[in-house]
């Protein structure tokens, strides 16, 4: 479902005449956490979208207030709404992504949706197979219990600060928790982690598609949810692309919440960097 928020940016977007820069959020959190980003960006010359999910909320409060609205959201329902989203724009978009956002950003430029993507701690897709201690922890809240699939699971303070915040102060962690944690379905959490073992996963990523244009994968050294080892397995199935750009940088001492923690500006000018070398605003 499309909302009004939605079809108002890819408007202005369309009205603009410039090249739009798609911002795709990942579990646990809002568009609104793309805010800063989308500020820099149309700073840049480019014109930031930053839709949600399907039945996303508008505000962090009516999220908590409201977890059933983001319970049985799978990987291919948010891809394929993207999509459409995207091709009501006038001119084919730059997208970044975090986490399932991430991953979704692969999905679509995987499908020729892309002029250029950046996937930041970027959910495991199919053929991904590196399975970190880490990262079983910071799932363990969802995939422990398999009537988790359908519902829609908060993160506790604790397992927000393992999963998100563990790179940041105290103080900071508790201030991020309240800012942006917001309930998140479980499906995609058990789509990734049986994504290999599923032929037709929806987790699956056409990664040597001539049309998938460059791509940035960024790492945060300290992720516990998408540790390098995923970031890069990612990598190496990426950049057997013949015909496009593929790179990875990992960024020191940061953790999963690095888009939206004090530390935000040096990541969203490390994904400004890369996209300007390719598109032109």
């Amino acid at each position: 479902m499309t909302n009004a928020h939605d079809i108002a940016q890819i408007e202005q977007a369309n009205a603009s005449g410039r090249i739009p820069v798609v911002f795709v959020h990942g579990l646990w959190l809002l568009p609104s956490s793309w805010d800063r980003w989308a500020q820099v960006f149309a700073e840049a010359g480019f014109a930031p979208v930053t839709p949600g999910w399907p039945d996303d909320p508008e505000t962090v409060a009516e999220a908590k207030a409201h977890p059933e609205v983001f319970a049985d959201k799978t990987v291919g329902q948010v891809a394929d709404h993207f999509a459409e989203l995207i091709n009501k724009l006038e001119r084919k978009p730059t997208v970044i992504g975090h986490s399932f956002g991430g991953l979704l950003a692969q999905i679509l430029a995987g499908r020729g949706l892309s002029c250029a993507s950046v996937a930041i701690d970027p959910a495991p897709f199919q053929g991904v197979l590196p399975l970190p201690v880490s990262a079983l922890r910071a799932a363990a809240p969802v995939l422990t219990n398999p009537a988790n699939i359908h519902r829609a699971i908060p993160l506790t303070y604790d397992q927000f600060r393992f999963a998100f915040a563990n790179a940041v102060g105290e103080e900071e962690a508790k201030e991020l928790y309240e800012t942006f944690s917001v309930p998140a379905p479980g499906a995609p959490l058990f789509q990734a982690a049986f994504g290999n073992f599923n032929p037709w996963s929806e987790t699956k990523v056409d990664s040597t598609n001539p049309e998938r244009g460059p791509l940035l994968i960024i790492s945060g050294e300290k992720d516990n949810t998408v540790p390098w080892a995923i970031a890069n397995a990612s990598y190496k199935k990426q950049k057997r692309n013949a015909n496009a750009v593929t790179e990875i940088v990992e960024l020191p001492g940061r953790g999963h919440s690095l888009t939206i923690d004090s530390g935000w500006r040096e990541v969203a000018d490390t994904a400004l960097a890369f996209v300007r070398r390719f598109v032109s605003p």
